[in-house]
């Protein structure tokens, strides 16, 4: 039987053990949303985990939807990306970089020119972004045109040319959480009558084109996919989930993806509220279609994980505030220590109060443990 302790191979890339840093949004990018020095801090010290998946960046411009959330679509971005690559590297991590575009969960603010977001159709969001006046209603998105999305998925392809440029290991495609990929998918927020709307193979048409994209620059075992099946999070839902998902991870698992990152329930909320979805269903698809690794995410315990990973029922598993809040929670779950508490005030913009100051414990070493 496996630990969340034990290595794993992720395609070619070594894990030296099962835990995962899920991403996780800290609004703490400098001006031009450029990653900054204290970032790679925040990394580096968390480089005892299996694999980091980096906070959502934005692929594009048109992809923001929160201030100071860091892009990877300008020079001074990659080179941003790069101080942080380099210090996880050093520090001896691996690090995973998560595409992200926001569609309609943004504000006109956000947008070249004031323009309204872009969605698959034109339906508002009941959610509010974090805006420079605070959060504040997203604004009314326009829907994309079909000609468009060519260059969409092309804007994830250079996004990841560019995430090979700053260093990342492999890259995560996210299509989880009511944002641009996810609102194409359900049809709560896609209601288009071309080849991108209607059945689920339409609905799910552009992830998998953007995948594709990817898959052109990295090696598809160096990339990932993040899904919320069941969320409601920004607004979001499907009136039959289980067939959508269901071809989903069978066709991710088909383009022979290194991992499928499944977030369980509700997004930071109820694991078992809705049960329209068999979530274990789901990551046997995945890897019976010919997909490499499963992740499961939402609320686990360290015996949670280790029950999940011992069975075999998963490969990995993500945790987020967790990790936030516990810089070497591998040590930490090793040695049964407790944990720092999370300080909410904290989780977004500021400094380094409450993202590079909280306490770490004695080196295993020095505790008559085997170093980590």
């Amino acid at each position: 039987m496996s630990s969340i302790f034990d290595s794993l191979a992720l395609a070619d890339l070594s894990l030296p053990n099962r835990m995962v840093m899920a991403p996780l949004t800290r609004s703490r990018a400098g001006a031009g949303n450029v990653p900054t020095p204290l970032m790679a801090t925040y990394y580096a010290q968390r480089a005892t985990a299996g694999l980091i998946i980096s906070e959502a960046t934005q692929v594009c411009p048109e992809g923001q939807g929160y201030i100071c959330t860091p892009g990877i679509h300008s020079a001074e971005q990659v080179e941003g990306w790069r101080l942080v690559t380099d210090a996880v590297h050093a520090a001896g991590g691996r690090i995973c970089l998560q595409l992200w575009h926001v569609g309609r969960i943004s504000h006109t603010s956000f947008q070249p020119g004031g323009a309204a977001p872009v969605a698959p159709s034109a339906i508002a969001a009941d959610m509010k972004a974090y805006t420079t006046e605070g959060f504040v209603p997203c604004s009314m998105p326009r829907a994309l045109e079909t000609i468009e999305l060519p260059g969409l998925i092309e804007a994830y392809r250079q996004a990841a040319l560019n995430a090979k440029a700053a260093g990342f290991d492999m890259v995560e495609v996210h299509a989880a959480n009511g944002y641009l990929l996810d609102q194409f998918l359900r049809d709560k927020t896609n209601q288009r009558t071309d080849t991108y709307g209607g059945t689920v193979e339409n609905r799910s048409r552009l992830l998998l084109e953007v995948v594709d994209a990817v898959a052109s620059v990295y090696p598809a075992g160096r990339v990932g996919c993040r899904i919320s099946p069941v969320s409601g999070f920004n607004d979001i839902d499907d009136t039959n989930p289980l067939p959508l998902f269901t071809h989903v991870a069978q066709a991710l698992g088909g383009c022979g993806l290194g991992y499928l990152h499944i977030i369980e329930g509700q997004t930071g909320g109820p694991r078992d509220a809705d049960q329209r979805v068999d979530f274990a269903g789901l990551r046997r698809s995945f890897k019976q279609a010919g997909g490499q690794c499963t992740m499961v995410n939402n609320g686990y315990t360290k015996a949670m994980a280790e029950a999940t990973v011992s069975s075999g029922d998963a490969d990995l598993v993500a945790f987020g505030v967790p990790f936030l809040a516990n810089p070497d929670l591998v040590a930490r779950f090793k040695l049964d220590a407790p944990l720092n508490a999370p300080d909410a005030s904290t989780f977004y913009g500021g400094g380094a109060k409450g993202y590079t100051d909280y306490p770490t414990r004695t080196p295993f070493h020095m505790e008559g443990k085997p170093a980590a």
